[in-house]
């Protein structure tokens, strides 16, 4: 696959993920894909209907507004994108409330491509940003 294929799956798919349509997300992976979020609690899992399980908690507790691409590195069936993501947590996310606060933080994601489509998605995220971010005391309510 060339650069700009990869690019578009991987499009379509951050498309569908700010849109919160897991389904459309899903559309673009391999049947066998495995998708792996480093460190969160349900660990990898494999195929499009686990893979749309684990979107459809993700959309529940954050809504992805913004997700930049600040470098990317190519191969022949890969590419490696490192993102700023933006977006508001309603719920929860690596286990801290998020109360509806707006977030930024570093993600880096390795695709793997096969037959046209996404076979695999590994994410690495700052969660130690995230976490500060979510725990930081609320400055506008402790004003007075």
């Amino acid at each position: 696959m060339t650069p700009s294929d990869m690019d578009q799956l991987i499009k379509k798919h951050i498309d569908a993920e700010i849109a919160g349509d897991t389904a459309g997300g899903v559309a673009v992976y391999s049947d066998d894909v495995q998708q792996d979020v480093v460190g969160f609690p349900t660990g990898p899992v494999r195929g499009k209907k686990a893979a749309q399980g684990f979107y459809d908690y993700l959309t529940k507790n954050f809504q992805t507004e913004v997700m930049d691409v600040t470098r990317s590195y190519y191969g022949d069936d890969f590419c490696v994108l490192e993102h700023d993501a933006t977006g508001t947590v309603p719920g929860e996310l690596l286990g801290v409330p998020g109360n509806g606060r707006r977030i930024t933080f570093r993600l880096l994601h390795v695709w793997e491509f096969r037959d046209g489509l996404i076979s695999r998605e590994n994410v690495w995220l700052d969660g130690g940003s995230v976490i500060a971010q979510l725990a930081a005391p609320d400055l506008a309510s402790t004003s007075a």
